[in-house]
């Protein structure tokens, strides 16, 4: 048995061993999937489908995809077309489930939202008319003031135009739309399909879906996320273009990804944004779990092949390639950025509302090894005075991985370890992955073994594959039966050793299967339903994390908002936690390559994202271990992590000045966190990201459309990486019209220009836009929980007109009752000499939130000199005017104009005038 055993490491070691870094041969590209190499190879006009019996049916317009000229078809497909709320228009096709398809193709559950099913608009009629000069017949339909859509009858065709005839949106204008119909295995026909070593059965043969989309007036397309690219995608087909490959879209455990690479990794968003100076901004989203391949076809990809579109509008094309679903598509029609961020939410889901915690520091490392150690790193960074609000606990806290223990060897009292955090305001995250132990001792394995609750494989037994415990079966997440059993796992009594301020951690969960074909499980293994892996495999992990964050607001009794990070994810992904970028490398390359990809997940709805500070993998040199924690201040989710084969990397163990640098960074993100709390809450109620690419903020400002190098965070800070070694000087891009400040030193700059500035290691470039008021607080304390009752510090930068406005959103950090209208949300303006505060809460439904909170500075950019005082009403109370420092607590701080000790309560209505 020893030596069976010792095999069995050894097995396990070589299989670990071979997923330790990415290797191109061992993932598929396009030519060696069959689906991808087939639609690829297809040339224009291809598509012989009409659209013929046209007809309104239950408020949608509705027709069957026939061949023209009768050419033989095994059966039409049905085309549904349905108008929602602010112009949304979603397009269905699918095979006809009344004419006996072998199986019933997949369509996603649990993503689109009941609330945006609720707003469909029912048509009751359609106009049919001639349209650019075809000879036959469109339909058109309203959609919204200015907007129509109009399917094309022949050749089909279905586009989205402004009133007017300019063109915003298409499908199938290159006649590129194929649909492989299921149907039954002819005598002698191999449907099966072979990668390096393993096979895959296809039971159902062929079912892969492709068409064109087209982007009318834009400039570059955005979004599909997740890929270590820039953020403009550049063409992937035509001449000259870069990248051989598609965008793929297939969640992957890689090891090691490369940067500035087509490749798909961790999670797949397959939504698409277009942006142009004249066009504005316009989104395409495709609901579809199976792997998806996305071409970005260069100017003069079809010259070959002679085809115009009917129409001279400047475009882009892209050709979208899945394995297996339907159609289920949606147009956003814009038309600012914003609007499509806000408009695709409505269908998937805002983010969630984080508690206050997450949005502070956290702390990682695979794997802080004993109670010992947590406690050592827990008092050094109060012995080094840096604040942080969570310690995180990898795999090996457990006992032998098995996910609801604990090595009692190691972790003996961890409850005990988690209250002396929780006394400092502090949290724990504790990972739990989807990998469950085969072993008969282990209660998890031994109730999904009982109830059926594991994955099959293709043969109908429980699918067994290799991850960090050896033998392991998956849950069935897909089946809500099971997610709700899962969820059970996490209450206090269940979870054995958790507290209240226990939260948690999802990886490994595309899911990774180090045996598997490409690290991960086979497309033939079957879920709930009859549903076949390759169908469903995107979402795997949507479904374990909103099973997981369930579980907490189970445990909660749905008053404690769950705090659950994922590293893989899918559309809807936002209302159930944070997401970081995976298992990134200590280079500068990483470093750059981080801010498009957390930029792309903000737009794609995920804005609660972030990369692991340092590079996961290897040991980064000191000075780009201070930059990233610049840049990484800035991130919506601020983590340090790194892989057990690194050396230790905790900030106070590089020297007194780097320390200095670390903690001075972390503090950045402490003194910002109320202006932080309150862009969270606007992607809660809206959508839009915390973290944002330029071109959102200036639309029109083309300088801003391909840089990716800076970034906005809400509408008032403009941060600029520092992505090289020894750099002692950065251009700096500053767009619009108005002027913009140093956060650092208070100096002007003028917009719509690029600066070239001198930079030290003190700091990365970061700008207050004029106009703007941004809330801070000053106090540094040992973590977020501490500062509640500290005083505000509000930063005015004045526009040219001596105007500023801005926003402060206060909860109770915590439960659910910001919903019944338990929160204070303020205005700050500054307008004829006068600092106003008001109300923007909406009206309270049941629930009050009070602060006797204060704000006990106000600085003042921009204010011309000669103002010596201020008068606070109510109380008629005046105060000086006078030099202060811009920054509290820096080495050497600017001066700036200050009002000291206003002592305004920020719940409350007053005036400062300034006389």
């Amino acid at each position: 048995m020893a030596t069976i055993r010792s095999l069995l490491l050894l097995l396990l070691f070589l299989l670990i061993t071979s997923v330790s870094s990415w290797k191109k041969d061992e993932f598929r590209n396009c030519n060696q999937t069959p689906f991808c190499k087939r639609a690829r190879s297809r040339n224009p006009r291809s598509c012989s489908l009409i659209a013929a019996d046209v007809a309104i049916h239950n408020g949608d317009l509705t027709a069957k995809l026939v061949p023209k000229n009768g050419e033989p078809i095994e059966k039409p497909l049905i085309l549904k077309l349905s108008v929602y709320k602010d112009g949304i228009l979603r397009v269905r096709v699918d095979e006809d489930p009344n004419l006996g398809p072998p199986k019933k193709r997949f369509e996603v559950p649990d993503v689109v939202l009941e609330e945006f099913e609720s707003t469909k608009l029912w048509l009751s009629r359609v106009l049919d008319e001639v349209v650019d000069g075809d000879e036959g017949m469109s339909s058109v339909v309203y959609l919204s003031s200015g907007f129509e859509a109009v399917v094309r009858r022949d050749p089909f065709e279905v586009y989205v135009r402004r009133k007017g005839g300019h063109r915003v949106l298409s499908m199938n204008s290159n006649g590129l739309f194929d649909f492989e119909q299921l149907r039954e295995k002819k005598e002698g026909e191999d449907w099966a399909e072979s990668f390096r070593s393993h096979t895959d059965s296809r039971p159902y043969g062929p079912q892969s879906i492709s068409f064109d989309v087209s982007f009318y007036g834009a400039n570059f397309v955005y979004g599909i996320p997740e890929h270590a690219t820039a953020l403009a995608l550049s063409p992937t087909r035509g001449p000259d273009v870069e990248f051989s490959e598609p965008y793929r879209l297939f969640n992957l455990d890689v090891f090691e990804y490369l940067h500035d690479s087509p490749f798909g990794i961790y999670g797949s968003i397959p939504l698409m944004l277009s942006h142009g100076k004249g066009s504005g901004t316009n989104g395409f989203f495709w609901l579809n779990a199976a792997e998806m391949q996305i071409d970005v076809l260069g100017k003069g990809w079809d010259a070959e092949a002679g085809i115009a579109l009917p129409s001279s509008q400047e475009r882009i094309d892209t050709l979208w390639m899945s394995e297996a679903g339907i159609v289920d598509a949606f147009f956003f029609l814009g038309p600012e950025p914003k609007d499509v961020v806000q408009q695709y939410t409505s269908v998937t889901g805002r983010p969630s509302m984080p508690q206050h915690f997450a949005t502070a520091y956290h702390q990682c490392r695979w794997n802080y090894r004993d109670e010992e150690d947590v406690e050592n790193v827990d008092s050094k960074f109060d012995e080094f005075d840096i604040p942080y609000d969570v310690l995180w606990l990898d795999i090996d806290h457990t006992n032998g991985k098995r996910y609801f223990t604990w090595d009692r060897a190691l972790f003996p009292h961890p409850e005990e370890m988690q209250k002396k955090l929780a006394d400092k305001g502090r949290h724990m995250v504790t990972i739990v992955d989807p990998h469950i132990k085969r072993d008969d001792d282990y209660y998890i394995h031994k109730e999904a073994t009982n109830n059926g609750y594991y994955v099959k494989d293709s043969s109908g037994r429980d699918y067994d594959g290799w991850c960090w415990p050896g033998s392991s079966s998956y849950l069935d997440v897909l089946n809500p039966e099971i997610r709700s059993w899962w969820a059970d796992k996490f209450s206090l009594q269940n979870y054995v050793g958790s507290t209240p301020s226990l939260y948690i951690w999802n990886d490994m969960n595309e899911p990774s299967v180090f045996n598997g074909p490409e690290v991960t499980m086979p497309r033939d293994a079957q879920h709930h339903g009859g549903v076949e892996h390759r169908e469903v495999h995107n979402a795997y992990g949507y479904y374990f994390h909103m099973a997981t964050a369930d579980g907490l607001l189970k445990r909660g009794e749905g008053n404690d908002r769950p705090f659950v990070l994922s590293r893989a994810f899918f559309p809807g992904s936002q209302r159930f936690g944070a997401i970081w970028t995976g298992d990134n490398t200590a280079e500068w390359e990483h470093l750059r390559v981080s801010v498009p990809m957390v930029l792309t997940l903000g737009l794609t709805g995920i804005t609660f994202s972030g990369a692991d500070v340092g590079g996961f993998f290897g040991n980064p040199d000191t000075e780009l271990l201070v930059r990233w924690y610049q840049l990484g201040a800035y991130y919506p989710f601020f983590r340090a992590h790194a892989h057990h084969d690194t050396k230790r990397r905790e900030p106070w163990l590089f020297g007194d000045h780097n320390t200095e640098l670390m903690r001075d960074a972390i503090r950045t993100r402490y003194i910002l966190l109320p202006y932080f709390y309150t862009l969270f809450r606007e992607a809660n109620t809206t959508g839009v990201p915390v973290m944002r690419p330029l071109w959102m903020e200036f639309p029109a400002d083309e300088a801003t459309f391909k840089n990716d190098e800076a970034f906005m965070v809400g509408d008032s800070i403009l941060v600029q990486g520092i992505y090289t070694a020894g750099a002692k000087h950065a251009s700096v891009y500053l767009p619009g019209g108005q002027s913009w400040y140093d956060m650092k030193t208070g100096v002007v700059y003028k917009g719509g220009v690029a600066h070239k500035l001198g930079v030290s290691d003190d700091s990365i470039p970061a700008f207050q836009k004029a106009g703007t008021i941004i809330p801070r607080k000053d106090r540094f304390r040992r973590s977020s929980t501490q500062m509640v009752n500290d005083p505000y510090t509000l930063v005015i930068a004045l526009d040219s007109s001596l105007e500023a406005e801005g926003e402060l959103y206060v909860d109770d950090g915590k439960s659910f009752e910001f919903g019944q209208g338990a929160y204070i949300h303020r205005r700050f303006s500054f307008k004829n000499g006068q600092v106003t505060s008001t109300n923007i809460a909406a009206p309270s439904s049941g629930k009050t939130f009070s602060s006797n909170c204060i704000i006990d500075r106000i600085i003042l950019l921009g204010l011309p000199s000669g103002s010596k005082s201020a008068l606070v009403e109510p109380g008629s109370h005046k105060l000086n005017i006078e030099s202060g420092p811009l920054n509290l607590h820096a080495r050497s701080s600017s001066k700036a104009l200050t009002i000291r000790q206003p002592n305004v309560r920020i719940a409350d209505d007053w005036t400062i005038k300034i006389l």
